[in-house]
């Protein structure tokens, strides 16, 4: 389990908080609310504010909720009381907070093919009864932005070679796998809404594969999160399938100052992509990248293709997401693929 004291967590929130752009200064005395807070990039959202109250002072709260206590609590039980509460709750009900908010950071989705797959329903819920919840929460305080964390998803099939912000295709919405993305744009459009109708702040983040120390590796069934495990537990990797597939990787310091980017400097009623289109990879070559990098596990790379395919995984086409909107909040990535590995497999080591 992956803790704030990890010194490659430790390594990272330094380089988070050394980014020159970011309006950090913003968050000095404030309270953050964080959903789902034991997700991986939540967690260094959560972490890297607190990390602001150990080296500077900033004095300021996290309000972390999360369904799995106990998973949570192994996060965060280190982290003084004064500055993280962390409270059971499940955002599909509704959330009474009395003190203050500040901020809102709605993180609390699943994305994992196998939660797709048995539990669709508990994902609408969470992205569209869960940001509606919120909402209704921020009616009663006085926020000073939502983020709410979308996805690449949103986009369907490809349309064009380059994704903007204002690009949409469509997608089968009888799919098993539409729960997700669907329920992703209507919570979009129920911000939408909401700034209309009440007048609130809000601010978008679409985004694409993440990856880092808190991932989760056991029986996730995305690609990433297979492959770590994989060389975690020292087992050699069989892909089930040609492994053809395109994927672009983006390493969670990156997403992370992304995510604060846009919090902060973001304008409202805005959508940003975030992703790291730097280093375009296939699977087959990213699994055979892993036994490079690590020689002394003596890994192989072996395939074991069924014959079907599950249909939780997404079977839209890799198209490159236009980074120039969110480049302009001054934002860039520092991560490449070689150092995002290593530094993932050793935070678990």
């Amino acid at each position: 389990m992956i803790t704030f004291e990890n010194r490659i967590v430790q390594e990272d929130l330094k380089e988070i908080i050394s980014a020159s752009y970011l309006n950090l200064e913003k968050l000095r005395g404030k309270t953050i609310l964080i959903t789902g807070v034991s997700g991986m990039l939540a967690t260094y959202l959560a972490y890297t504010i607190y990390y602001l109250n150990v080296h500077e002072n900033f004095q300021t709260k996290v309000i972390g909720t999360a369904r799995n206590m106990e998973k949570a609590d192994a996060k965060f039980r280190n982290l003084s009381k004064e500055y993280f509460e962390l409270i059971q709750h499940d955002v599909t009900e509704p959330l009474d907070y009395e003190g203050d908010i500040d901020y809102i950071i709605h993180a609390a989705s699943n994305a994992s093919p196998k939660f797709i797959s048995t539990d669709p329903v508990g994902i609408i819920k969470a992205n569209t009864l869960g940001t509606m919840n919120l909402l209704e929460l921020s009616r009663k305080k006085t926020i000073q932005n939502f983020l709410f964390l979308s996805t690449r998803e949103i986009y369907g099939k490809s349309i064009k070679n380059s994704l903007t912000e204002q690009d949409y295709g469509g997608f089968d919405i009888l799919s098993p796998r539409a729960c997700y993305p669907e329920s992703k744009r209507m919570a979009e459009t129920l911000l939408a809404s909401y700034a209309v109708q009440y007048n609130m702040p809000y601010t978008v983040a679409r985004i694409a594969h993440s990856y880092g120390p808190g991932m989760e590796i056991n029986h996730d069934g995305r690609i990433m999160s297979d492959l770590i495990s994989n060389v975690v537990n020292s087992e050699d990797i069989i892909l089930k399938s040609e492994g053809t597939a395109e994927r672009a990787f983006c390493y969670i310091s990156d997403a992370t100052t992304a995510l604060l980017a846009i919090l902060l400097n973001g304008d409202s009623g805005q959508a940003y992509n975030v992703a790291n289109e730097d280093e375009p990879i296939q699977i087959r070559d990213l699994a055979q990248k892993l036994v490079i990098l690590l020689p002394e596990k003596n890994l192989k790379v072996k395939f074991d293709i069924p014959e079907s395919q599950s249909t939780a995984y997404s079977t839209d086409g890799r198209t490159v997401m236009d980074m120039s909107k969110i480049e302009k909040l001054g934002w860039h990535r520092i991560v490449t693929l070689d150092s995002g590995l290593k530094k993932t497999i050793e935070s678990f080591e």
